[in-house]
C-alpha cells in the first residue's frame, strides 16, 4: 500500500531589501508586557509585509559600542493609504530596544529596513497551533486577525495575561491556554490533545525553551516538518539573536 508523504505548502518569497526612515505619530501600552509604537514615513509607500512572522531590521540610537542599534521585529499592520506601519514591542529584559520602547514618544525618528521576505502560510490548514512568549505575541495576533470564518487555532502562550489575544477580533475559532513557566509550556504541548486532519504549527520565543518545544512536538508527538516552523526569537545573555530551529 502507497503511504502518502506529507507535502510543504508553504511559500518563501523575497522581497527587495530597502531602508526607510520613519517617524513615531502613536504609542499605546498593551498591558504589562507590550507597547505598540506606530511609525509614518513616505519611505514605506512600496513596504510589503505578507506573511504573519515577517521580521524587519528596527535601527535606532547607539549602542555600548557606538554603532546603530539594530533588533528584528514583526510587523503587526500595515496601512499603506496613510504610511504607517505598528510595531508591538515586547517588554522583557532590559535591552536597549525595551527601554527605547517604553520611552517612546511622538516625534522620535528610527530606520526600518526589510522585511527580507515573507513566509506565507495557507489558512487552510485544519487547524493552527500558535505558541510562544510575549516576543511571539506580535505574529500570533496578526495570525488570529488573518484567519478566516471556519479556521480553528490552539494558543499556547507564555504570558502574565491573555488579554493582548483575548482583545483580538478573529473570525476564527480559538482555544486559548496560558501557561506561566517554560516547564509549563512544554509539558501542556507534549500533552495538548490535537485535533484531526492536518494541521500547521507555529512557535517562537527564546532558545533554549523552543529547543525543547521542538523535541517534543517534531521528535516526541512526530508533526511532519512541512508543517512546522519553530524559532528563537532571543537568547538569555545575547543580544540581537534569531534562529530558525525547525522549518
Amino acid at each position: 500500500m502507497e503511504t502518502l508523504q506529507p507535502v510543504r505548502r508553504v511559500q518563501r518569497v523575497r522581497h527587495e531589501l530597502k531602508r526607510r526612515d520613519v517617524e513615531v505619530v502613536r504609542v499605546e501600552p498593551l498591558g504589562t508586557e507590550l507597547v505598540r509604537v506606530v511609525f509614518r514615513g513616505e519611505d514605506l509607500v512600496d513596504f510589503v509585509s505578507l506573511g504573519f512572522d515577517d521580521h524587519v531590521k528596527f535601527i535606532f540610537g547607539r549602542g555600548d559600542d557606538g554603532e546603530p542599534v539594530r533588533r528584528d521585529y514583526t510587523p503587526r499592520a500595515f496601512d499603506r493609504i496613510r504610511r504607517e506601519l505598528t510595531i508591538d514591542f515586547a517588554l522583557h529584559g532590559d535591552g536597549h530596544a525595551s527601554e527605547w520602547a517604553r520611552n517612546a514618544v511622538p516625534g522620535q525618528r528610527a530606520v526600518i529596513g526589510g522585511p527580507r521576505g515573507s513566509m506565507i502560510v495557507p489558512t487552510d490548514y485544519a487547524w493552527h497551533m500558535l505558541a510562544g512568549d510575549a516576543t511571539a505575541l506580535p505574529a500570533i495576533t496578526r495570525r488570529l486577525e488573518e484567519l478566516p470564518a471556519g479556521s480553528r487555532a490552539i494558543v499556547v502562550a507564555l504570558v502574565d495575561d491573555l488579554a493582548p489575544i483575548e482583545q483580538v477580533q478573529s473570525l476564527a475559532g480559538v482555544e486559548r491556554y496560558r501557561v506561566a513557566s517554560a516547564d509549563e509550556l512544554v509539558a501542556l504541548l507534549r500533552t495538548l490533545p490535537l485535533p484531526s486532519g492536518e494541521g500547521y504549527v507555529w512557535c517562537a520565543g527564546e532558545a533554549a525553551t523552543m529547543a525543547r518545544v521542538r523535541d517534543v512536538l517534531v521528535q516526541t508527538r512526530g508533526h511532519p516538518r512541512e508543517a512546522i516552523r519553530i524559532a528563537a526569537y532571543w537568547k538569555q545573555g545575547a543580544s540581537d539573536f534569531h534562529e530558525d530551529l525547525a522549518s
